[in-house]
């Protein structure tokens, strides 16, 4: 790398820097205003100001990063050259014989690894802190509660419902399960105090299988006297008649349907992992919706799709024409706009199953975009 790269390198990131701190610290500021009453009071367990502020928001700035990272980086594009458009700098070092491609290839490769640190946050990090972005202020310190989603299990037959769902805890408060199948002794549902998520365990003497287990069950009554049911071969109402492991007023749930999957926020699904995503619509038990299917190939083709709008602003910073910065600015967000324009509209035609099917309408969009964005950095490459 030569001094000259260095410098444009240097440069480039510290405005990227420049323009994520101001945005982060605009959304600090404003969101501060309107919770800080509840940030102050979590410090009356001990714990100092700026370490709850750094616990709450914290996950938040990592998020803003990976909704904002591509358009900083373009944004960061154009000021940069800019300046060094600006300074001389530019026009000298072209003088020299060395074209835009050159000039700009320290750049390029930053902006590949700043969208490559969006995927590894989106997928890796992001996952890990999901419980923390759906939370408010005043739950910073408590567990978060939230309705039930019901989900049919179709494999059981069992509808899981319940009063409250605590994501923390991966535990379902008051549930009541209704059975949709023929389980001898049974009945047609399930009541109990509570439903916690419990992995398979059978080497450790616990449950052979995922699912919940029901504390305090109320329905049927003396559920300990129930042999267990099973369907197809594959166990699925266990009870303390046969397994030992139970206590004589709970009862074992088998199913594979996931706390994760009965959040009702929305949020909850957009920071999941693309794994995750996938396991779902994998899942047998569960029905996958379009949308849901359309956003696994939108996260898939997430990353190429950033790097791919990056480099069609290239004509735009080589500037032929001589256009001001603002100019310049303006004809990005134009850009941008009509980029984000036809994500959504092949988003909404996949999720609805109108015209074009899942797949189809979220790799849409990388093909149109993609083949241009080549062109573009071909072209830079010999002005």
């Amino acid at each position: 790398m030569t001094k000259i790269d260095r410098y444009i390198l240097i440069l480039f990131l510290r405005t990227v820097m420049v323009c994520f701190l101001s945005l982060a610290g605009i959304f600090i500021v404003f969101h501060a205003f309107t919770a800080f009453e509840d940030l102050v009071a979590q410090t009356r367990s001990g714990e100092s100001l700026p370490s709850v502020l750094g616990r709450f928001y914290g996950p938040y700035l990592i998020l803003l990063f990976d909704m904002t990272g591509a358009i900083i980086t373009l944004m960061s594009f154009l000021f940069t050259v800019g300046w060094l458009r600006r300074t001389g700098e530019l026009t000298a070092t072209l003088s020299a014989g060395i074209s835009h491609g050159r000039i700009f290839r320290p750049m390029v490769i930053a902006s590949l690894v700043i969208i490559s640190a969006q995927l590894v946050c989106r997928e890796f990090v992001i996952p890990r802190f999901r419980s923390s972005l759906t939370m408010k202020a005043e739950d910073l310190n408590g567990e978060i509660e939230q309705a039930v989603r019901p989900t049919f299990d179709r494999f059981a037959g069992i509808l899981i419902e319940g009063s409250q769902l605590q994501t923390k805890a991966r535990k379902i408060v008051k549930p009541n399960f209704r059975i949709d199948s023929e389980y001898e002794g049974f009945g047609d549902i399930l009541i109990a105090q509570e439903a916690q998520w419990m992995d398979a365990h059978p080497d450790d003497g616990g449950s052979p299988v995922s699912g919940y287990l029901l504390r305090g069950v109320k329905r049927p009554e003396a559920i300990g006297t129930i042999a267990s049911a099973s369907r197809n071969g594959q166990p699925i109402l266990l009870t303390s008649a046969d397994q030992k492991w139970l206590a004589a007023d709970e009862c074992f749930v088998a199913t594979t349907v996931h706390p994760n999957m009965l959040q009702t926020q929305d949020t909850a699904t957009r920071l999941a992992s693309v794994w995750e995503l996938s396991g779902r619509i994998r899942n047998p038990a569960v029905h996958s919706s379009l949308a849901l299917q359309t956003q696994v190939h939108e996260r898939i083709v997430r990353a190429p799709l950033d790097f791919a709008l990056v480099m069609l602003v290239l004509p735009l910073v080589v500037n032929t024409r001589g256009r001001k910065i603002f100019v310049l600015i303006g004809s990005a967000v134009g850009l941008v706009l009509g980029f984000f324009a036809l994500k959504t509209l092949a988003g909404a035609l996949g999720g609805s199953g109108t015209m074009l099917s899942p797949g189809l309408a979220a790799w849409l969009p990388l093909l149109v975009v993609a083949p241009l964005a080549y062109v573009r950095l071909r072209a830079v490459q010999r002005v």
